[in-house]
C-alpha cells in the first residue's frame, strides 16, 4: 500500500516508522516532514493545513490510506474532505475532533454522559471570569477553549497568577480565537497519565499507559510545553485503574458521542489526574499524543496499519493487538528559549553516533537539512527515545544518547520517569 502521513514532528517520525515495519507498505510519503523522516520516507512539500493540496496529491499519487497526525488539520476537517473525494483517511472527522478542539464541548459531553471530570465553568466575559475565580479560590485552572498547541492551559497558584491567565486568553488574545471563550476549572491533585485508545466509534481498544512531563523544567517547574518527554508504562495506572478509566471514561465517551450522532474514528487520547476519588478527565485529544506517541508505538508488536484500516473499516473487533513487555523512555531535546522565543539553524552534531546506539530510536521534530547538515527548526528539536527490560535501563540509554547529542542552546530536563522509579522499586 502506499501511506501518507501528514505532519512533520516527532509523532509523525515514529508514525513513519513503524507503519514501515508493516510487509503491508509499499511507499510512505509524508506532508511535510522533517530531516530524519527524509532518511526513511519520501517528504512532500505541502503543509499539514493545506487540505486541497494534501487531497490533491493523494489522488495523483493513488495514496491508499493517510494518516493524519496533528490536531489542527483533523479540527478543520482534513478527513471530511478525504472521505467526500474517495480516499480512505486515518482520524476523526470535524464533529468528533470538537472533543479537542472546543474545551466547551468537551466538558458538555462529559457532564452530559456523566464522565468524571474537574468542576467547571464556561465564560465568554473576562470580567464575570475574574469574579468568579476570586469567589472560588486559589489554586485553579484557566484554559483557553480551543487549540493553542499544548500551552492554553494555566495553573494558577494565587488570584493574580489566575487574573493574569484570564487577561492574557481574553483580553490580550495570546491564543487568537481559541480563547474568545474560557474554561475556569477546579484544580484536581494526584499524578498525571495519558490513556490512548483505537477506536471505530465502538469498539475500544486501549493502548499501554504512558506519561507525558508538560512543564519546561525539572520538578515540574517553568511553563507549559508540548511536551518535555514521556515514558511506558505508568506505574501509577493499575491494571485496576486501567479498567475503570475504560468503563468510566473511554467506553462512555465513545458511547456519548454516537449517541450525539458523532461516529468518532481514530485515536481518542485521554489526559487523567489519578485523584483520591479516582481517575478523573483533564483533557480530551484525538490524534496521538506528542512526545507519548515516541514511548508508546515502540512497544507496539502488532502491525499498525492493519489496525488503523480495521478502524477505518469499522471492524476493529476482529483484531487482537499485542504489546511489548519492555519499558520505554523518551527525553526531548528542546531549543533554547523553547516554550519561549527561539533561534532555529543551528547545526546538530552527534546524531550519527546516536545511530548506532543499542536500542536507542530517534525521532526528528523540528529539524531540517541546511547544506547538507542537519539543522534546527523548531522549538522542540528531537525526542530521544530508548528501550530496556526496566524503566531505569530506557532512561540510561536515552539519557546516554542525549549526552552524546549537542547544538546550539539546547536544553532537556533530566528528570523524566522520575515518579515512576519513586513508585516502582523494582526500576530502581
Amino acid at each position: 500500500m502506499r501511506v501518507l502521513v501528514v505532519g512533520g514532528g516527532g509523532r509523525e517520525h515514529t508514525l513513519v516508522w513503524q507503519l514501515l515495519k508493516s510487509p503491508r507498505v509499499q511507499k510512505v510519503y509524508c506532508a511535510p516532514g522533517n530531516a530524519g523522516i527524509a532518511g526513511i520516507a519520501e517528504c512532500v512539500p505541502i503543509a499539514g493545513e493545506d487540505v486541497d493540496g494534501l487531497v490533491r496529491f493523494a489522488l495523483e499519487n493513488e495514496i491508499q490510506l493517510t494518516v493524519v497526525g496533528p490536531e489542527a488539520p483533523l479540527t478543520a476537517g482534513i478527513v471530511d474532505a478525504f472521505t467526500a473525494a474517495g480516499l480512505l483517511a486515518f482520524g476523526p472527522d470535524k464533529n468528533a475532533a470538537q472533543l479537542e478542539g472546543s474545551k466547551v464541548f468537551a466538558k458538555e459531553i462529559m457532564e452530559k454522559y456523566n464522565i468524571p471530570t474537574a468542576e467547571s465553568r464556561v465564560f465568554q466575559n473576562a470580567t464575570e471570569a475574574i469574579a468568579y475565580i476570586r469567589e472560588k479560590g486559589v489554586p485553579i485552572v484557566v484554559k483557553a477553549d480551543g487549540l493553542a498547541a499544548g500551552k492554553g492551559v494555566i495553573v494558577a497558584e494565587t488570584v493574580e497568577e489566575a487574573v493574569g491567565a484570564v487577561q492574557l486568553i481574553m483580553v490580550e488574545q495570546a491564543f487568537g480565537v481559541a480563547g474568545s471563550q474560557i474554561v475556569v476549572e477546579e484544580f484536581l491533585s494526584g499524578e498525571e497519565v495519558s490513556v490512548l485508545a483505537f477506536t471505530d466509534g465502538v469498539t475500544v481498544v486501549p493502548m499501554v499507559s504512558s506519561q507525558d512531563h508538560k512543564a519546561a523544567y525539572d520538578g515540574d517547574t517553568g511553563p507549559n510545553t508540548g511536551g518535555m518527554g514521556a515514558y511506558s508504562p505508568a506505574p501509577v495506572l493499575t491494571p485496576e485503574l486501567l479498567a475503570e478509566v475504560e468503563e468510566r471514561i473511554l467506553r462512555p465517551t465513545i458511547s456519548g458521542l454516537r449517541q450525539e450522532g458523532i461516529v468518532f474514528k481514530g485515536i481518542l487520547y485521554a489526559g487523567l489526574m489519578i485523584t483520591p476519588n479516582g481517575p478523573k478527565v483533564l483533557e480530551y485529544n484525538v490524534r496521538f499524543g506528542d512526545p507519548e506517541c515516541q514511548a508508546v508505538l515502540p512497544r507496539l508488536k502488532s502491525d499498525l496499519l492493519t489496525i488503523m484500516l480495521s478502524v477505518v473499516n469499522r471492524c476493529l473487533h476482529e483484531q487482537k493487538i499485542e504489546w511489548h513487555n519492555n519499558h520505554t523512555a523518551c527525553v526531548v531535546m528542546a531549543s533554547g528559549g523553547y516554550p519561549g522565543q527561539y533561534d532555529k539553524g543551528w547545526v546538530i552534531d552527534g546524531l550519527e553516533d546516536a545511530a548506532t546506539m543499542e536500542d536507542v530510536f530517534v525521532f526528528h521534530a523540528g529539524t531540517a537539512l541546511k547544506q547538507g547538515n542537519v539543522v534546527t527548526a523548531g522549538g522542540r528539536v528531537l525526542g530521544v527515545t530508548a528501550w530496556g527490560k526496566t524503566l531505569r535501563l530506557a532512561l540510561d540509554k536515552a539519557y546516554a544518547a542525549v549526552d552524546v547529542i549537542s547544538f546550539e542552546g539546547a536544553h532537556y530536563r533530566r528528570d523524566i520517569g522520575q515518579k515512576a522509579l519513586r513508585r516502582d522499586v523494582r526500576n530502581i
